[in-house]
């Protein structure tokens, strides 16, 4: 059976708001991952991270548990590779990648995910992006690579690779498979979706912090640690993950994509009440690029050949 078409886009401003929400709560996730590499493993942040959420979560959601149980149980094999994709393995790639290599790279990384997402579309189900579309991902991309690189190409330049960038790789294709599969999942409620892929990603993750654990010995706990916790479990989890894959639902991966260009864009804003860094030329042009590319794709409907 063909896979469910994405909804159509609402017609109001819902589905875009909540969208950004998810970036700007993923804002300072690679900061904050990079700001506690000395102080936690990278697994085992990753386990209690979503350990956290799912336990957070659990009282909102059992009502909608109960009611959506037969249609979690019958497809429980896709809410697994979800879980594995988006959960365990997106997130334990970042936090390892970040010992490694730089914030930099990490973004550039990071900010080829739009266009990843539409590849995988296409490959997936056909659905092809107009020229005008894909002119709209490279200039959002050209706008976050400006912010990143703060507009001096010499960045660019002086730029090495290393191994946490193919882990960075790795993980962004990762969750672009995730977002693409999400319009495949169960047809349950949105927070007995985010209570089962976070069950299951914790439990995927336990056996590797497990042997983690075994090899590194048990992290100190500090005050640090546990705010650092309990913040990626509420917003780059809870908050993020309900928004992204509500506004998935309404404007389908590929439209859905591009806020993700958005996160370089919302860190430099979050930098300035936070850091008291100051706002400069190239955050404004790079902004400029976002937005106006975002707009250059949405004019555009997107053409579906047919789905395999």
């Amino acid at each position: 059976m063909p896979p469910e078409p994405p909804s159509k886009p609402a017609a109001s401003l819902w589905p875009y708001l909540i969208l950004s929400a998810a970036p700007l709560c993923w804002a300072g996730n690679i900061v904050l991952a990079r700001g506690v590499t000395d102080l936690i493993p990278p697994v085992a942040f990753a386990f209690w991270r979503w350990s956290l959420a799912f336990v957070l979560i659990l009282p909102f959601t059992l009502r909608q548990i109960a009611a959506d149980r037969h249609a979690i149980a019958r497809g429980w094999k896709m809410l697994l590779l979800l879980s594995l994709l988006g959960i365990s393995t997106f997130n334990t790639l970042l936090y390892t990648a970040v010992h490694t290599t730089t914030a930099i790279n990490g973004a550039l990384i990071q900010s080829t995910m739009p266009a990843v997402i539409v590849l995988l579309s296409l490959m997936l189900y056909r659905e092809r992006a107009a020229a005008r579309q894909m002119a709209g991902v490279v200039v959002c991309l050209l706008g976050a690579v400006l912010i990143v690189l703060r507009g001096e190409l010499k960045t660019l330049l002086a730029m090495s690779f290393v191994q946490g960038d193919l882990l960075m790789i790795i993980a962004v294709a990762a969750y672009g498979l995730y977002s693409v599969l999400l319009r495949r999942r169960p047809p349950i409620h949105p927070l007995s979706l985010l209570a089962a892929t976070f069950f299951l990603g914790a439990a995927g993750l336990l056996p590797l912090y497990l042997i983690e654990r075994a090899a590194l010995g048990p992290f100190t706990l500090s005050c640090d640690i546990v705010l650092s916790i309990l913040y990626v479990a509420l917003f780059p989890s809870i908050v993020a993950y309900f928004c992204w894959n509500k506004g998935v639902d309404l404007l389908g991966p590929n439209r859905a994509g591009l806020f993700i260009n958005l996160i370089p864009a919302f860190a430099s804003l979050l930098s300035v009440p936070l850091l008291g860094e100051s706002i400069e030329l190239f955050h404004l042009g790079g902004m400029g690029l976002i937005l106006g590319g975002m707009l250059l794709f949405y004019l555009t409907p997107i053409k579906t050949t047919g789905a395999r």
